[in-house]
């Protein structure tokens, strides 16, 4: 099978406008959540906004003022514009956006029908000039794990020579409240498999990756992947992780390597009490309850659509530094079963990355990641 590389990544979320002001964030354990005031008509909650000012001055730069866009837009083009500007487009370049809500305060608004989600990424294709349909993935929050998936098929299938994949989402009213009405939220930032874990706090980003079929100087391959519905639950996962069991089986397999390979995990950790449970289940059940752990929720919250590919993004920053990261919040084991949860900054050669995501309607996915050079 043709082996597919990530040859390029940018994220913008509120701990900066790009990769390598992030990861400078990460290390120095900054966290973008803070109490939000008010949203609509929910006041005092915790959760990771970025600056509207310091957003639209950024936009500004890109020379796009004559395109009317939301800030979930403007958050998608930050973070697709400087790949597409340095990399071009071809014939066979694919686009693929990943979003859980899209444009979803467009339904409060006189024009309801542009929340449509195609709209949304014809919008984005249409501006830069792609001559291939535009790929929509939207399946709760393992979308952004699963547009890499995506990519690296229709690559292999010879669908597309390469692929830009995009994803971002904001807070909203309807997200929140949502999340509330499942009593998911936190009383505090999150604390990822730490036993005073309250819940989740939201967060909004956008992240974008090149993915090809040839091989650069600092490509990370992209050696198995898989994703599997568990069907237990509207909201609730597997009490014995068993789809997120067996995606991880799938793409070891693919990779063909066994679960001790593997350096460090890159693991979805919503804080909440039944899914880092169910996390700590599965990673015994694939003996992986050793590697080295980290959650990326404690700095940005959970960015829904855009935190798997977000996550990614700073799993290769890791990569590239043989550096574990830091699973901010978490201070004492809070799962049944023990997890090597990353607690100080240090240094580990780092050849193999698992990261895993799981979401609302049973949904799982996992993704290995493999340094190439």
């Amino acid at each position: 099978m043709k082996k597919v590389y990530i040859n390029d990544a940018n994220c913008i979320t509120p701990l900066g406008f790009d990769l390598e002001r992030n990861w400078q964030a990460i290390q120095r354990s900054e966290t973008g959540i803070a109490l939000i005031d008010q949203l609509g008509g929910l006041t005092d909650f915790y959760a990771s906004k970025i600056d509207d000012y310091k957003l639209d001055q950024a936009f500004s730069k890109l020379g796009k003022r004559d395109l009317e866009t939301s800030r979930l837009e403007k958050l998608l083009f930050l973070a697709l514009d400087p790949m597409v500007q340095k990399r071009g487009i071809h014939a066979k370049t694919g686009l693929i956006i990943s979003t859980t809500k899209g444009n979803i305060d467009f339904l409060e608004t006189a024009d309801p029908l542009q929340a449509d989600m195609t709209i949304l990424a014809k919008k984005i294709a249409n501006r830069y000039g792609f001559s291939t349909e535009p790929i929509l993935v939207s399946n709760a929050c393992v979308s952004g794990v699963l547009a890499i998936s995506v990519a690296k098929r229709m690559i292999q299938m010879d669908q597309f020579d390469e692929v830009y994949v995009v994803a971002a989402d904001i807070l909203s009213e309807f997200v929140v409240s949502g999340f509330n009405s499942f009593q998911a939220m936190g009383n505090t930032a999150c604390k990822p498999y730490d036993v005073n874990r309250t819940g989740v706090s939201l967060g909004e980003a956008s992240a974008a990756i090149y993915v090809a079929g040839d091989q650069e100087k600092h490509s990370v391959e992209i050696s198995g992947e898989a994703s599997i519905g568990d069907a237990n639950h509207i909201s609730g996962p597997s009490r014995t992780g068993e789809g997120l069991y067996q995606s991880v089986c799938r793409a070891l397999a693919e990779a063909g390597i066994e679960s001790d390979t593997i350096d460090m995990i890159s693991a979805h950790g919503t804080a909440t009490v039944f899914n880092d449970e169910m996390e700590s289940i599965a990673f015994h059940r694939l003996g992986m309850q050793h590697i080295p752990l980290h959650s990326l929720k404690g700095y940005y919250g959970h960015t829904l659509g855009a935190s798997g590919l977000l996550e990614v993004v700073m799993a290769m920053m890791a990569m590239s530094q043989d550096s574990l990261i830091v699973s901010k919040g978490f201070e004492v084991q809070g799962t049944s079963e023990k997890l090597n949860v990353t607690t100080k900054n240090q240094y580990q050669k780092i050849h193999r990355i698992l990261k895993t995501a799981s979401g609302f309607g049973g949904t799982n996915a996992a993704i290995i990641l493999e340094k190439v050079n």
